[in-house]
């Protein structure tokens, strides 16, 4: 981060520009875009000037437990941010200069011998230059906009506190505020507050109830500026132990995330009111350049995981030779495939992984994204590393889960649906349908090669590092489902494939943690929403369900292959496939995914648009985070879409295939 004098921080802001840096060693301002509102964490600090320490009775700790930490962390997500860096106990920014060095505090004396003027000066010098940059931009930002709004975030003591209520977790002074004028502002602030909800907290919001609103910042904008709104805010320190300073990262967290929202949700309000011409959109609201640190660790993830690719290690080597044998015996053989061998230390790889600065990133959402990618990245190579183990199956459910009791219920209440319609001969081979991928590649305008291969299980796959589709060379298939695999395989893998080699963060290229449930059930979707898909696809997905949950109960490749044979009525040759496709590697339960993905996907589709989920590889619980960074300028809208979405309408499909699809939904 830069320094920057009093002088170069003013001359910056007088002309426009953004920066991030630290001012006179006393203080952190930030400023992403030149917005109506101003968010400030002045008790934040903890520094102390050398010559001030060994003359301080108080202990570090001493001096924590009435200081705010981590309320910088809380507002770090916001476009212009001043955070202070020094303890309010060499200075305090919410007093007026006068007074703001502390001699007692809290019933403590402060010094062991009376400050000398130079030293008591140099402090006071400190607070000027604070409030001399906060007038700057205060007038920056009323000559821009008209009106401000400054959110100042504190946070406070309660386990000292004898009340007959509980504490509330948010209180709002109002003290020094004109609350006809800024009314409906406070009641908006007060009822958005009210409304956060924390882990195991208990929450409400509250006006005047533990604190006023006195302190100097708040008269300093009401001396200085008739256009300015101050919101003085207290937050409970649920979000830590207040007595050790330790926090709690899964409330602190789940704090950030929500005050962003609660935040821009409240100056969007504010700018209804006041500030006309601002956009009603409150990501827009947010700067739309990315953090340097956010490029700098997308590329680094990047270089790092690039080309980890599941698919790649765990398809067998030999599948024909094993094939054979395994009919050849009479079906009494465990398969014994073999596998590529995996070129990665993944010691080395997870220490690489977490030494990453993904707690560095400011705004919360993009930061919890990136630090679940790595999480995720650890959890696959400890699958990679497993493969042909026993220790896979284990590695498997920890990263892609197993089927739950709905997911059962779905699967047989399709696999109990009685055939209907006409069955279309199988006359298309793997040849035929490379000439209508590389058609349908013409059609989307997409450039990938296509090739028939024998080292594969699925009919198709996608391999992305390469940009290649591969057709298994034994696939027999009708018009149908040639039709469905090109919308399966094209129409979304292919396409987030190409769209995420045009988006300048990578991330979308690695994949999101849930992309792989989120591609499939995409990918179903746009199959039967292109009205490509029957009765015997779907119940072959029922049928996946089915036979991963026999392979992780029963454990057994003879016996997945015979149930699902005389059980569910398949020919040995797709019932080896499939038996095969969930017990290669070690036991793969990937496979029951389709079946929930589309179930998701179809929710998301009735919900919303889901063109964010395209950009590429991305996943449903990213959703948000994805349209908020593309509304922000920070990704890119997808170039490519399947066909059913540019077309705006599904292809009216069979009402016993709607009622199922619906039913199991």
């Amino acid at each position: 981060m830069n320094k920057l004098s009093e002088g170069a921080c003013l001359e910056a802001i007088k002309k426009g520009q953004l920066f991030h840096a630290v001012v006179a060693n006393a203080f952190e301002i930030k400023i992403e875009d030149y917005g109506f509102f101003v968010c400030t964490a002045i008790h934040d600090g903890h520094i102390l000037r050398e010559e001030l320490i060994k003359n301080c009775v108080l202990s570090p700790d001493e001096r924590l437990y009435e200081e705010d930490p981590y309320t910088g962390e809380l507002i770090a997500s916001m476009p212009i941010t001043l955070i202070a860096l020094d303890s309010r106990y060499e200075y305090d920014l919410n007093r007026p200069a006068a007074t703001c060095v502390y001699k007692d505090a809290w019933g403590k004396q402060v010094w062991s011998e009376p400050l000398s003027k130079q030293l008591e000066y140099a402090s006071i010098e400190k607070h000027a230059i604070f409030y001399r940059v906060l007038d700057e931009i205060i007038t920056k930002i009323e000559s821009l906009h008209g009106n401000c709004l400054v959110y100042d975030i504190h946070s406070y003591n309660h386990l000292r506190m004898e009340t007959e209520l509980t504490p509330p977790t948010f209180n709002i002074g109002t003290e020094q505020l004109d609350t006809k004028r800024w009314g409906s502002m406070i009641k908006h602030w007060h009822k958005s507050l009210a409304r956060v909800e924390l882990p195991n907290i208990e929450t409400r919001s509250a006006i005047d109830e533990v604190f006023f609103g006195r302190g100097y910042l708040s008269t300093f904008v009401k001396q200085h500026f008739k256009n300015t709104l101050v919101l003085p805010t207290e937050v409970k320190k649920v979000f830590m132990d207040e007595q050790t300073g330790v926090p709690y990262p899964l409330v602190l967290n789940d704090l950030k995330a929500t005050l962003k929202e609660v935040i821009l949700s409240n100056a969007l309000f504010f700018s209804k009111q006041h500030i006309p011409k601002a956009s009603s959109i409150k990501t827009k609201l947010l700067s739309s350049q990315i953090e340097s640190v956010v490029l700098a660790l997308d590329k680094d993830l990047f270089k790092l995981a690039k080309g980890i690719e599941t698919l790649a290690y765990i398809n067998p080597k030999n599948l024909v030779r094993e094939q054979k044998r395994f009919f050849a015996r009479n079906y009494n053989y465990q398969p014994e495939f073999t596998y590529r061998q995996l070129d990665i230390n993944p010691f080395e790889f997870r220490e690489k992984l977490y030494r990453l600065p993904g707690g560095d990133i400011t705004d919360i959402s993009i930061q919890e994204m990136y630090r679940d990618v790595i999480d995720s990245f650890a959890t696959k190579i400890d699958l990679l590393a497993s493969v042909g183990t026993e220790k896979f199956l284990y590695n498997s459910l920890k990263y892609y889960g197993e089927p739950s009791d709905d997911d059962i219920r779905m699967a047989n209440f399709l696999l109990y649906a009685k055939p209907f319609g006409e069955t279309q001969e199988r006359n298309i081979d793997a040849i035929e349908a490379k000439k209508q991928f590389l058609v349908a590649l013409e059609d989307y305008n997409i450039s990938c090669k296509v090739k028939v291969t024998h080292k594969i299980i699925a009919s198709a796959m996608v391999d992305n590092s390469r940009k290649t589709i591969f057709i298994n060379k034994l696939i027999k298939m009708n018009q149908m489902e040639m039709d469905a695999l090109i919308q399966h395989e094209l129409g979304v893998h292919m396409v987030t494939t190409v769209n995420a080699d045009l988006q300048q963060l990578k991330v979308f290229k690695l994949g999101l943690p849930g992309n792989t449930y989120t591609q499939e059930g995409l990918a179903i979707l746009a199959e039967y929403m292109s009205g490509n898909i029957n009765l015997p696809r779907l119940k072959m997905l029922a049928l996946r369900v089915i036979a991963v949950k026999m392979m992780i109960s029963q454990n057994n490749f003879s016996h997945t292959f015979r149930a699902l044979m005389n059980d569910y009525d398949i020919n040995q040759n797709d019932a080896f496939r499939l038996t095969a496709r969930v017990y290669r590697a070690g036991g793969f339960t990937k496979d029951y995914l389709y079946l929930r993905g589309v179930n998701d996907a179809l929710k998301a589709y009735e919900k919303g648009s889901l063109n964010g989920l395209y950009v590429g590889k991305t996943a449903f619980n990213y959703l948000k985070t994805i349209d908020e960074m593309t509304e922000r300028g920070m990704v890119d809208k997808p170039t490519y879409l399947p066909i059913y979405l540019l077309n705006e309408q599904k292809v009216k499909s069979n009402p016993i295939l709607d009622y199922l699809m619906y039913s199991a939904h």
